[in-house]
């Protein structure tokens, strides 16, 4: 049996354990960051929110694995894919297909993941609140140095890339 190889990313612990602020809105146990955000009044591109539908919302990754990450939300609170209604299902997977298209579109990646981590042991750090993944990638995109260097190589401010997937967003 070969041994197991570890990589510590040490980054995923300050943000899973801040308990300040993110994105200038005041973190408490009530509610999700995501709910929280909904309920600040600040606009949409000042939140980083792409799109809102009727049932469901996208807004980019405040930390995100690589640029153009877009996480699509029921604007319901709800931990489980089973807790959603046939309503926010049907839409939050339309809104899941619209988000991999404006991202293809604003980034023109190579690839495109798109997951979910339902529960704590998954890796869902916002655990009480569903969202999906849609993480566009490129050849050679992987490399070590979030896990050696505890830094991210992204090549655009998160707003600048909000705007990109914003106006590539598929019209209704």
């Amino acid at each position: 049996m070969t041994p197991l190889e570890l990589l510590w990313n040490g980054w995923r612990a300050t943000y899973v354990q801040s308990g300040g602020s993110a994105g200038g809105v005041h973190i408490d146990d009530t509610s999700s960051i995501f709910t929280r955000i909904l309920q600040s009044g600040l606009p949409d591109t000042d939140t980083n929110i792409v799109h809102r539908g009727p049932l469901t919302f996208a807004i980019m990754n405040a930390f995100p694995y690589s640029v153009g990450h877009v996480l699509v939300l029921p604007y319901r609170e709800i931990p489980d894919l089973e807790d959603l209604a046939d309503a926010e299902f049907g839409e939050l997977w339309a809104c899941v297909t619209d988000a991999v298209r404006a991202v293809k579109a604003a980034e023109q990646p190579g690839g495109v993941n798109v997951g979910l981590n339902l529960g704590e042991p998954a890796g869902g750090s916002v655990r009480q609140h569903l969202h999906v993944h849609v993480v566009p990638r490129w050849h050679g995109d992987a490399n070590f140095m979030t896990a050696v260097a505890n830094t991210r190589t992204l090549p655009e401010a998160l707003a600048d890339t909000a705007a990109k997937v914003r106006a590539a967003w598929p019209a209704p």
